[in-house]
Order: C-alpha cells, then structure tokens, then sequence
C-alpha cells in the first residue's frame, strides 16, 4: 500500500485523512503545538522533523510516495520546509489550502502582523484578537489599547495587563460574538484571512456592527507544487500521482 504523508493540523487535513483511510497508507503530521489537538484517523506523527533536512530524511526512511501539505494557510515556514524536502528527497508535494474570505465592506488589509499593529491606533482602542496566541507579542506595545485575544492554548506569560485572555475553540456563532462585541465594548476586529467557516462567525457579527475589521493577508505561496483548495480535489491528486 502506497504511502502518504498529510502535513496537517487543520480541518481539511482531517477530512483528507479520512477520505483517503483505507485506499492508501496516511500519516498525519501534527508539530504539537496545540495541547489538545483534535486527531485525524490513521498513523499520527507529532512534532518537527529537524528543518527541510530531517524532513527530506525522514520521507526517505518511511518510504513516503506522496507529501499534501495541508497545513495552515499562515504556516509559511512549513511550506517552505516541505517544498525544500519533497525537491531533495524526489517526493511529488500538493499543497492543500481552503479558499480566503471574500473581501468585505469595513475591511482594512494589512501584509504582516506588523502592519495590522500600526494601523491599531487610529481604527479602534477596543480590540477583539484572532490572530492566535504566538503572535500576542507584536501588540504588546500598544499600551492605550485594550485587548480580547482569544486562542485555543494558553499564550507564554508574562501577559500584558491591557490584555484579557479567552479560550476557546472553534466553530463559533454570530449569535456568541455578537455578546462578545456587547460585554466587551469591542469596536475592532484583529484576524488573519484563514478562511474556512470555523471562525467566519466574527466577520458576520463585526460586519452587522458595522466595526471595522483589519484582515492579515496569507503568506504567498512558494514557486514549485500544484495547489487545490478542495480535500476532493487532493483525494483525486493522491489517487493520480
């Protein structure tokens, strides 16, 4: 039985797993950041493999056929690590990436993390946080703003005291953002262009506010491997290559 390597933690790496149980052998990569991740069926790896290097060695040693890295639309640097091993070890790579939210009105783009905290101050003082707990120390500094960051894993202390902690995990309801925005006096949205409908519940809620949204654009993809956006469409790659 042919071998496949699913790089995974999302929802699509899921239901990929699961579309392609019992046709192909599915390893299912996790790096293990999350405490309680949700696992996919199958062969379960968690953690790094060592760089593009370990990676390159490991898909040679485990007799890998096929890479579909379906990792999160933000995980650039494991894109590029995949990309890298799959050129040197000869493996053919898909990238699997759900569609981008369409653009909407009240919308402020920003390219980096960077950006969306500059452009902070002069949009809203009240801020409700989605761009997960490793990037809460870009918006440190902005002692004027008050924050709602929200992520599944607690964020490394120390926590500013400007900043109120909530976890929680996906999906969500407009009907519970919308008591968000009301007990919270939120008046801006932070959030990366994920896509998916997980989290789409804080763009309808901001979005029927009227509160503007400031919305991290994805990482571009790197030259090389073919991209779908469907899990049909990386079942029928996987069955192909």
């Amino acid at each position: 039985m042919r071998r496949v390597l699913i790089l995974g933690g999302t929802a699509e790496a899921r239901a990929l797993a699961a579309e392609l149980s019992g046709r192909v052998h599915v390893v299912s990569s996790l790096a293990g950041r999350v405490r309680d991740p949700r696992l996919p069926v199958g062969e379960v790896h968690v953690g790094g493999f060592g760089g593009a290097e370990g990676l390159a060695a490991w898909l040679t040693a485990e007799r890998i056929d096929a890479v579909v890295d379906a990792t999160h639309p933000f995980a650039a640097r494991m894109t590029a690590s995949a990309v890298a091993a799959c050129r040197t070890a000869g493996r053919p790579l898909l990238v699997l990436r759900r569609p981008g939210w369409a653009p909407r009105s009240g919308w402020r783009p920003a390219d980096s993390l960077e950006e969306a905290a500059r452009l902070l101050p002069s949009v809203g003082s009240r801020v409700f946080l989605t761009t997960g707990r490793r990037s809460m120390p870009v918006f440190a500094g902005l002692t004027d703003l008050w924050f709602l960051a929200r992520s599944v894993d607690p964020p490394e202390p120390p926590i500013p005291g400007n900043f109120l902690i909530l976890l929680a995990r996906g999906p969500y309801t407009v009907e519970g953002e919308r008591e968000l925005i009301r007990a919270h006096g939120l008046d801006v949205l932070v959030t990366k262009d994920s896509g998916g409908s997980l989290t789409v519940a804080k763009l309808d809620a901001f979005e029927e506010a009227g509160l503007p949204v400031i919305v991290v654009r994805r990482p571009p993809l790197p030259e090389g491997p073919m991209a779908v956006e469907t899990v049909a469409a990386a079942a029928a790659w996987v069955s192909a290559v």
